[in-house]
């Protein structure tokens, strides 16, 4: 194993030893539940081992914690999601049930699409729905959201632009 290696596994090993026990703490009392806690504990150190973050840094602490925050907003996120999902099945009559592996695809498919429109401005987004959700044309669109048809135009186009770029990337 090479120097640069050892050195870095070493440098891993500490900020975890150092700090994971206090993220998990802070993530658990914002949460309120300790599995929560553990899992996004875990997760943001994942995510600083992935990114070009230097692992010796003044103010770890607030890295972990910013990188943290995140993932509870999108943690809280996907809850809501996964709410709206599962009310929106029971709803449906039982001939037309799913089963629970598809169930899993259909949210993670959801959870998806929602952080993909929300990069997108409000208008932007409703008008996008608007399209592709209820099949609206244009011209209703542009009167419903009272904008021109042409900016309606645009904005379909800079929502396609972002879905298609976001695959991409």
């Amino acid at each position: 194993m090479p120097a640069a290696d050892s050195v870095q596994q070493q440098q891993v090993h500490l900020l975890y030893a150092e700090h994971h026990g206090w993220l998990h703490a802070w993530l658990r009392k914002r949460l309120g539940n300790s599995f929560d806690a553990a899992d996004l504990a875990h997760d943001t150190f994942l995510r600083v081992l992935t990114k070009d973050v230097p692992l010796v840094m003044r103010e770890p602490r607030a890295l972990l914690t910013t990188i943290a925050q995140g993932m509870v907003a999108n943690l809280y996120r996907r809850q809501k999601i996964e709410r709206a999902y599962l009310d929106a099945l029971t709803m449906l009559p039982e001939a037309h049930a799913i089963s629970p592996e598809a169930r899993a695809i259909m949210l993670e498919t959801l959870v998806e699409i929602d952080s993909l429109l929300d990069g997108l401005s409000p208008l932007v987004r409703k008008a996008f729905l608007l399209s592709q959700l209820d099949g609206l044309a244009q011209a209703e669109i542009a009167e419903r959201l009272s904008i021109s048809i042409p900016t309606v135009k645009r904005y379909i186009a800079k929502a396609v632009a972002q879905c298609c770029f976001a695959e991409t990337s």
